[in-house]
């Protein structure tokens, strides 16, 4: 320390209290600059406060309340709690103890260097942050001018005299965060290095439409964005999702993973990649990769590890480029028997039932994803397919299964479900699935076939159970034949399951305990998820159905006919017995293998 540094006025620091800190006279601090209000100096911070219309008599005698009655407890800190404005605050506090203020910005720190020496986390926490240099000296942004000793600590460990100014801890946040962030964005232009170097050749093979098989990774040292391509596809299917959604934004490109039907982030590979990677897609697709304007759909045919999987491919044009959103089709997804889809013993029995039965149709509805096909698979799976004729038409035809003849659905030769399903009426079936009833044309042969001697099971897009027969009318149907003909809806809803690794029991509280009480359910413990490495910290691991069966009988087909509204003819439904997707639900959380948070986001009340 020089002579000169050492002859300069220290730091009057006066505490809430008004006392002089004995280490201040030693310490080689702030000194208020020229022309501070000496008057100042010895106000108290709440009547500070109040002189600058920041509070008023009223939250000042509230808070010194606090303070009487909370030993410990800083006046400073009981404002900020109050959600008093922080810069006010924090200038008036400054003002107390003899010391500037600043606001902080990007464009105001100059202190990189003796930033990264402290570290991002230990300036958070301590809530510091080095502004600039004034010379030899270092100006050090506090939030709490009084803890002289993080100062003095921070002074042995830069070794420079510190001159202090008061600042706000949200400039501070935000500063930081913006630092991280720069920080992430250069890791993850790193990482893109990393991951085209570790993949292995023989992790992804494209399958030709020709069934040759040509391994991509031949081609890897020639672009890297080929490798990459073949990562996101590896990692995917290692991680168990279901769908790989590539997003362009205004300055990276953002890459998601569906997991259990939730949306997580993967990684974000340099902007500069965008063209490159979504036109790595196209060629894998057979898509024409010089239109961008239009929407495009493709498919590819992989092996990944062994495991032949099929991914749909789709392109959107979007503000900031083309979104990439690729649906993997995996055979051992739709490889589970009816009773591993999570219908509880009376509802597999009965729908075990409706699908012996030698004709009528049979419908499953639910949302995009719910696992509706899975459903249809998994009961044409318990029928005798040596004895029957049993075929399907659908769009596309997803899995492809052994002793069942496939159909697949092309709008624009004329192969309609309608004209498929007319075709396949001269096929002498006994089970015919359509893959969805989207318009009257279809929804009529479908009828007639159920009424000739035929069961047809398909799917609809309704939110529930008796929806369905509604549906079916608003689309041009005759009520007295859905009467006739229908003669069970199921709708369903995928949740998440409870990680068997890390699941723990807790007393129900608060809101989950009063749902719980609403539907019956007795219990003084509910399992839970606590997270782990298994389940990404998410507490869920898996999904299982929650299942809404509605079974026609008599009076409910004399009650079609007069064409009753959804909402009379829901509750008609329930009088008689259904159970809905949400007392389902439920029943799941009782025997602990969901939570009452994953039912409330996937079913609507009913009550």
């Amino acid at each position: 320390m020089t002579t000169d540094e050492s002859s300069e006025h220290p730091q009057d620091s006066v505490g809430l209290n008004g006392m002089v800190p004995q280490s201040v006279a030693s310490s080689n601090l702030y000194t208020p600059d020229d022309g501070t209000d000496e008057t100042g100096l010895s106000q108290d911070l709440g009547q500070a406060l109040l002189s600058a219309d920041a509070i008023d008599q009223e939250q000042l005698t509230s808070a010194r309340s606090v303070v009487e009655k909370s030993p410990g407890k800083r006046l400073v800190d009981v404002f900020l709690g109050m959600g008093i404005d922080e810069a006010a605050v924090q200038q008036a506090w400054a003002k107390v103890t003899g010391v500037a203020f600043q606001r902080i910005g990007e464009e105001s720190i100059e202190a990189d260097r003796q930033i990264n020496r402290l570290g991002l986390d230990f300036c958070l926490s301590h809530g510091v942050l080095p502004i600039r240099m004034s010379g030899q000296r270092l100006i050090l942004g506090v939030t709490d001018p009084d803890n002289l000793p993080i100062v003095d600590e921070i002074r042995h460990k830069l070794q420079l005299p510190i001159k202090t100014v008061v600042v706000c801890r949200c400039d501070v946040s935000l500063y930081i965060e913006s630092c991280k962030e720069r920080a992430d964005e250069a890791d993850d232009e790193n990482t893109v290095d990393e991951i085209i170097a570790g993949i292995e050749d023989d992790e992804v093979e494209l399958v030709e439409t020709q069934d040759e098989e040509m391994d991509l990774e031949k081609m890897a040292g020639e672009s890297p964005v080929i490798r990459f391509v073949n990562y996101l596809i590896f990692n995917a299917v290692k991680e168990g999702a279901s769908d790989i959604h590539i997003e362009p934004m205004e300055k990276k490109l953002q890459i998601r993973y569906r997991i259990d039907g939730i949306m997580f982030d993967s990684m974000s590979p340099p902007h500069h990649m965008k063209a490159a990677i979504v036109s790595r897609i196209k060629i894998m697709a057979n898509l024409d990769i010089s239109e961008r304007r239009l929407p495009q759909d493709g498919r590819i045919r992989a092996m990944v590890h062994g495991r032949k999987l099929d991914l749909r491919v789709s392109t959107l044009p979007m503000v900031q480029g083309e979104k990439v959103v690729m649906r993997i089709l995996d055979t051992r997804s739709i490889q589970v028997g009816l009773d591993e889809l999570g219908m509880n013993e009376d509802t597999l029995l009965m729908w075990k039932h409706q699908i012996d039965q030698p004709h009528g149709i049979v419908l499953v509805t639910g949302p995009t994803g719910s696992g509706k096909t899975t459903t249809l698979y998994a009961s044409l799976g318990k029928m005798d397919r040596t004895k029957l004729n049993i075929s399907t038409t659908e769009d596309p035809v997803e899995y492809h299964l052994n002793g069942i003849n496939q159909t697949q659905v092309h709008d624009k030769i004329g192969m309609t479900f309608s004209a498929a399903l007319r075709a396949l009426l001269r096929q002498d079936p006994d089970v015919l699935m359509v893959g969805e009833i989207r318009d009257t044309e279809t929804a009529k042969i479908a009828i007639q076939a159920s009424l000739t001697g035929h069961l047809v099971l398909s799917t609809l897009h309704t939110n529930d159970a008796p929806s369905c027969v509604t549906r079916l009318i608003n689309i041009g149907v005759e009520p007295y034949l859905i009467g006739s003909a229908v003669n069970a809806t199921l709708a369903q809803r995928l949740v998440r399951k409870i990680c068997d690794n890390c699941k723990v029991k807790q007393p129900p509280t608060g809101d989950v305990a009063d749902h719980l009480a609403m539907h019956g359910i007795a219990a003084d413990e509910l399992c839970v998820g606590e997270g782990c490495d298994k389940c990404r910290n998410t507490g869920y691991a898996g999904r299982l159905g929650l299942y809404e069966l509605l079974i026609l009988d008599d009076n409910l087909r004399d009650k079609i006919v007069s064409n009753p509204s959804v909402t009379e003819f829901r509750r008609m439904c329930v009088e008689r017995g259904m159970v809905t997707l949400r007392e389902d639900g439920f029943k799941k959380v009782g025997l602990g293998q969901t939570t009452v948070d994953e039912i409330l986001r996937v079913t609507e009340s009913t009550i």
